[in-house]
């Protein structure tokens, strides 16, 4: 749009009167500090899955430490430091451990650094806090040779090609060969496998896409559910997913957890253990059989290296009591 003089008029905001005085831009809509906290929660839950790609698990964990933060006050402006530690000493008094103060520290930074950048607090208590750093746990996972006892028992159980067994072998053999999550592998579908190279495509934290790679048993009972469990349990309805229930939906992630407790339960003498058990195992054995540490943070798909160091401190520590028990000076 054009005045008289052709210069270019903005059409949203008015030009200049008939004197030529342009009127003063209207300020934008900036949020109300004093607005329920409750819609200031919503909008902080929008902003973590939709703008930071958090997944539901982070976002749902976020929200319910927050709600008990936010319902100590009426508005936001009432957040302040203090309020803050109180709030963390109150958790350590009720007997939480340090990697759940942690998160709820976590959890309050960065929704007061949101509100602040927001417009919905004047400053950000949370840039203030300190919280206590979780310790890392070592965890106790399968030896080598509990591992081939697992899934020497699996592949007898899908023996007679039962469907669900076959599905549960291949489940166990891809958790343990790839490293993946659990939500990972439920969320794969038929097209994210690879057969030729043996490679998944999977959809990690953050929306994080990576490759990984798996070997020939876990390749041989992949195809072996694909060509026969899977269309035995497949309905018209049913989805794209790799893996299937037994009414024909994608497969829940509680199932897998089962299939995992049920196959280590098996196992004489081994420690229980689910599908986060089988990723530590993997990740453990890779860094003892000399696996370089970045290859295993890709194939875990941690965003730091510090994370996937943990699994060097469990070789560590496997490494100390092989020594004291076999070195003629330990």
């Amino acid at each position: 749009m054009r005045d008289t003089a052709g210069a270019v008029l903005d059409p949203v905001r008015p030009g200049p009167d008939r004197r030529g005085v342009s009127p003063p831009p209207v300020p934008a809509a900036q949020p109300d500090p004093a607005a329920p906290v409750g819609a200031a929660l919503e909008a902080f839950a929008a902003y973590l899955e939709l703008e930071r790609g958090r997944s539901a698990h982070t976002v749902r964990a976020y929200r319910g430490d927050l709600d008990g933060l936010l319902s100590r006050v009426d508005d936001l402006a009432a957040l302040d430091l203090a309020l803050l530690r109180r709030w963390l000493a109150e958790g350590h008094a009720a007997g939480l451990g340090r990697s759940t103060l942690a998160r709820r520290a976590a959890a309050a930074r960065t929704f007061t650094a949101w509100a602040h950048r927001t417009g919905r607090l004047a400053a950000d208590p949370g840039a203030s806090l300190v919280s206590p750093r979780p310790r890392p746990a070592l965890p106790d996972v399968l030896d080598t040779a509990e591992t081939e006892s697992l899934f020497a028992a699996a592949v007898a159980g899908a023996a007679e090609g039962e469907p669900v067994a076959l599905r549960d072998l291949a489940v166990v053999e891809l958790l343990y060969a790839t490293g993946v999550r659990v939500g990972e592998l439920c969320g794969l579908d038929v097209d994210d496998v690879d057969h030729e190279r043996r490679a998944l495509r999977v959809l990690g934290k953050g929306n994080r896409e990576r490759s990984v790679v798996y070997g020939v048993p876990a390749g041989r009972a992949l195809r072996r559910w694909l060509d026969v469990g899977r269309p035995a349990l497949a309905r018209s309805s049913s989805p794209p997913a790799l893996f299937l229930g037994a009414r024909g939906g994608r497969l829940d992630q509680r199932i897998v957890r089962g299939v995992v407790h049920a196959a280590a339960g098996a196992v004489p003498g081994a420690p229980d253990t689910g599908p986060h058990g089988l990723r530590h195992a993997a990740a453990t054995h890779m860094l003892a059989g000399g696996a370089d540490l970045r290859y295993v943070q890709e194939l875990l798909g941690h965003a730091k290296l510090a994370t996937t160091q943990l699994y060097t401190h469990v070789t560590v520590e496997r490494l100390k009591v092989v020594h004291e028990q076999a070195h003629p000076r330990a």
